[in-house]
């Protein structure tokens, strides 16, 4: 065997300062990124039933109307069908089915903001107030006569298709040994 040189170790020498700046150097901030609303997936089309996945209304079956500006998908049950009323729903709780309808131009995000409330006293003012409870804000009319006009068109789409709005009323949900992913929609 023939040995193998071992390189030399040189001590290297470097004058490192023990100064230390009083204060860290400031970092430059990382630029802010805009998000931008996710393309809906293929199978999610305006007049699309979707299956709600979480939530309040989980298991309902919903027509999709359109996608907003946030990115969230604008679902309507009809109200008057299975109770599901105008909603946001994020795409990633939906299931998609093959069943479509023809429907109307819908709704914008403003219809879900919240108007800007009037200033009250204090919180403390507020807590010793005679005991009274808060009074409850009616729906607001515009609101309601938007889902009434709304859930009218969407009606008529579904009367023109045999058995959908018992479809629409019945709820979904997997049984013992079912699995989503091997379900035909």
């Amino acid at each position: 065997m023939v040995p193998i040189p071992r390189a030399r170790k040189e001590a290297v020498i470097t004058n490192k300062t023990r100064w230390y700046p009083a204060e860290d150097k400031p970092e430059p901030r990382p630029k802010a990124t805009r998000q931008t609303a996710k393309p809906t997936r293929k199978s999610i089309t305006p007049g699309t039933v979707l299956i709600l996945l979480a939530g309040r209304f989980r298991g309902k079956r919903v027509i999709f109307l359109k996608q907003l500006e946030s990115g969230l998908l604008l679902v309507t049950g009809p109200y008057r069908i299975n109770g599901v009323p105008l909603r946001r729903v994020n795409q990633s709780y939906v299931i998609a089915t093959s069943t479509k309808l023809d429907i109307p131009d819908a709704v914008s995000d403003s219809y879900f903001s919240k108007e800007k409330s009037k200033k009250r006293g204090s919180a403390e003012t507020e807590f010793f107030e005679e005991g009274k409870p808060k009074t409850k804000e009616a729906h607001p009319e515009q609101k309601a006569s938007t889902q009434k006009s709304l859930d009218e068109a969407v009606i008529a789409e579904v009367k023109k298709v045999e058995h959908l709005a018992s479809y629409l009323k019945a709820s979904w949900g997997l049984s013992k040994g079912q699995y989503p992913h091997q379900l035909k929609f």
